[in-house]
């Protein structure tokens, strides 16, 4: 599955000879056939060709499917990784907003179905890691880091003033827009620690979070002795990965090492949740429980579009995840159906909130 990324997934077919091969779209399935009559494949050795929502699942479901990587952004992945999760695939989870939104079920339909969620998020997989350490009994404390983003610094009056372009200047990671600009007001942290509780069954009160801005510590467990576990590796997204893909066991893999003769100064320091009301959003969400992540999840990439569109300010996006919060209902889904209801009244909630303060500013 390549979304509207048809050329790489052109080159992959030639390369690999999958059996099916899915896209977003039917404009993106178009030009993936364009792409294959290009490159001279005769079609008797094309793979089976489709788009949309229900060929994601089919994907996801087919026999030979042994493990599923859910990592398509927001929830448009949500459906394929709990059918997935339900006829007991391995999930290599690259996707928060599948356990944001709906993590009561997914995680229920792994219990019932026997497989694991295995978590593909540097920090989530470090904590993976971590907790290999001991019991589950015997934790008492999971710390997620954050870099801390291009902002860590900025004065919090400033922040009424910058650009989509200064706010994509990650000074660590190279991701997409919607999860860079999540990175920026520490919302993505506050969606790993949602994805948190439900991956490892933790109380939202033993979740911390630190900043910690160079990226080498990405998560650590505190014991009940006292002992704390950290998993620490270079900023490089192919570990995980592949230790997602070989575990439980540990493959060579192709990253830098850390040069522990080297002068190294790491840093710790507590989130200013003032100054990223966003993160203390995320908490209070996952405290109200039922669909309150979901919402939450909705508005802010509702949010995010209309800051990177010139509409709205920084720190009016989370003017609009709160608002739409505290205007959406409640409810206690009992499907993904219904999950997905939620999400789509949230979004056009926070739409108009954001049509208003996109007003205001004009």
């Amino acid at each position: 599955m390549a979304g509207q990324n048809v050329e790489i997934l052109a080159e992959q077919i030639l390369e690999f000879r999958p059996r099916a091969a899915v896209v977003g779209t039917d404009d993106a399935l178009k030009r993936l056939v364009k792409c294959l009559l290009a490159s001279g494949l005769p079609k008797a050795n094309w793979p089976e060709l489709a788009h949309g929502p229900k060929a994601r699942v089919q994907a996801a479901i087919a026999p030979e499917a042994d493990i599923v990587i859910s990592s398509i952004v927001g929830v448009a992945g949500l459906e394929a990784t709990y059918e997935a999760a339900r006829r007991g695939k391995r999930v290599g989870l690259a996707n928060k907003e599948v356990l944001v939104a709906a993590g009561e079920l997914v995680m229920a339909a792994a219990a019932e179905s026997g497989t694991e969620l295995l978590p593909v998020d540097s920090e989530h997989n470090g904590a993976h890691q971590c907790l290999r350490a001991g019991g589950r009994g015997e934790v008492r404390k999971l710390i997620l880091t954050a870099s801390g983003g291009p902002f860590r610094q900025t004065p919090i009056e400033r922040l009424q003033d910058v650009t989509p372009e200064e706010a994509l200047n990650h000074p660590t990671w190279k991701m997409g827009p919607r999860i860079t600009i999540d990175s920026a007001t520490l919302m993505n942290k506050g969606f790993e620690v949602i994805e948190a509780r439900w991956l490892f069954g933790l109380a939202p009160a033993d979740i911390e979070v630190v900043v910690h801005p160079q990226s080498k510590v990405h998560a650590m467990v505190e014991y009940s002795d006292g002992s704390v576990i950290a998993q620490v590796c270079a900023t490089d997204m192919r570990m995980p990965i592949q230790y997602a893909l070989t575990y439980p066991e540990r493959k060579e893999a192709p990253v830098a090492r850390l040069d522990w003769r080297a002068r190294q100064q790491w840093e710790f320091h507590p989130p200013d949740m003032r100054k990223f009301p966003l993160l203390k959003l995320a908490y209070e969400a996952l405290e109200r429980g039922g669909s309150a992540t979901c919402t939450l999840n909705a508005a802010d990439e509702v949010a995010v579009e209309a800051f990177l569109d010139g509409e709205i300010a920084f720190p009016a996006i989370a003017e609009v995840v709160e608002e739409t919060m505290n205007h959406v209902e409640m409810r206690q889904p009992a499907s993904i159906g219904e999950v997905l209801e939620v999400d789509s009244h949230s979004r056009q909630v926070a739409r108009e909130f954001a049509a208003r303060l996109a007003g205001m500013k004009a």
